[in-house]
Parts: structure tokens; C-alpha cells; sequence
């Protein structure tokens, strides 16, 4: 039987280590750099502010089997207000084509709603065959449909612009 439920402290040991399957599936295993108490810090399990929801998808048999993980943040857009962004959501291999991501993502979805948010916004890889999985959901590639071009500030650049302005 699946389960999906916030996470608890006991499990960010588990969830860091499927960061980093998540990573070096999208090859970019040097990418993540969070701590399993930055983890605990920003899911506010230590008691402060909450700053991301945690999700664990777990297969209950004699002992807990962690299968995958969903985080997310709330957002906003000036056009359609409450909005939901997925920061990341992932499924072990070996659990995969089994409704186990189907799943996880709905328990996604029904929080969005819950927050009565209007959309729940994603990224995901050009190369990534979940792409399929997520446009047979209903998703649209912005992308393709509004030609839309995601950009960040990290790190130096984001230090450096705001010394070099403010």
C-alpha cells in the first residue's frame, strides 16, 4: 500500500539521500549542496517558519520502504493569484510505470487545490521522459505554448548585483 504524507524529521535522512538519485539521474550530481537541517530548517520541522512542504511517498510492508519524495513551495502570479510550484518530485527507479509518480503527484495536485490555488507550476528536463508522463496529466509545455524562458540570479551574480545597485 502507497502513502504519501508530510514529512516528519525521522525521514530527511531518507529524502536527502533521494536528492542526490534525483541529481545524478539529471546529471548534476554536484548540484545539491542542502544539509539534512537545512532540510529540517526550511520545511519549518524545527518549529520555524515554513519556507517548502515536504511530501514522502512510502510503501508500508513489515517496514517502511521510502520510494519517493515531492517538494513544494506556495506562489503568486499577478494574473491568477494562489499558485503551487514543485520544486521537485521523484520516484525510485525500480518504482517507476507502477502509478507510484501518478500517485505522488496527485497528492501534489490535491494540496494545490486545497490552498485554492490556481495552478501548480513545474520544471522539468527537455530530455526527461516524464515530460510525457506529466502532458498525458494534462500539463502544458509553456515552452512551446507561450514561449515563455525561465532565468535565475545564484550565488556570486545575485551577491554581486545587489553590492553593486544597493
Amino acid at each position: 500500500m502507497l502513502n504519501v504524507r508530510r514529512a516528519k524529521i525521522g525521514d530527511i535522512g531518507h529524502i536527502r539521500d533521494m536528492i542526490q538519485e534525483l541529481a545524478d539521474f539529471e546529471n548534476m550530481s554536484d548540484g545539491p549542496r542542502l544539509s539534512q537541517s537545512d532540510l529540517i530548517r526550511d520545511a519549518g520541522l524545527d518549529g520555524g517558519p515554513e519556507y517548502c512542504e515536504i511530501y514522502v511517498l512510502t510503501k508500508e510492508n513489515i517496514s517502511t520502504e521510502y520510494i519517493g519524495y515531492a517538494i513544494c513551495f506556495k506562489s503568486y502570479s499577478t494574473w491568477n493569484g494562489r499558485c503551487l510550484f514543485l520544486e521537485d518530485i521523484y520516484v525510485r527507479p525500480e518504482h517507476r510505470q507502477q502509478g507510484a509518480g501518478k500517485h505522488l503527484f496527485l497528492a501534489v495536485a490535491a494540496r494545490a487545490k486545497e490552498l485554492n490555488c490556481s495552478r501548480l507550476d513545474f520544471h522539468v528536463l527537455e530530455w526527461n521522459p516524464a515530460r510525457r508522463f506529466y502532458e498525458n496529466l494534462g500539463a502544458e509545455d509553456l515552452t512551446v505554448k507561450d514561449k515563455w524562458h525561465f532565468y535565475r540570479l545564484e550565488g556570486d551574480k545575485l551577491t554581486n548585483l545587489v553590492n553593486k545597485y544597493l
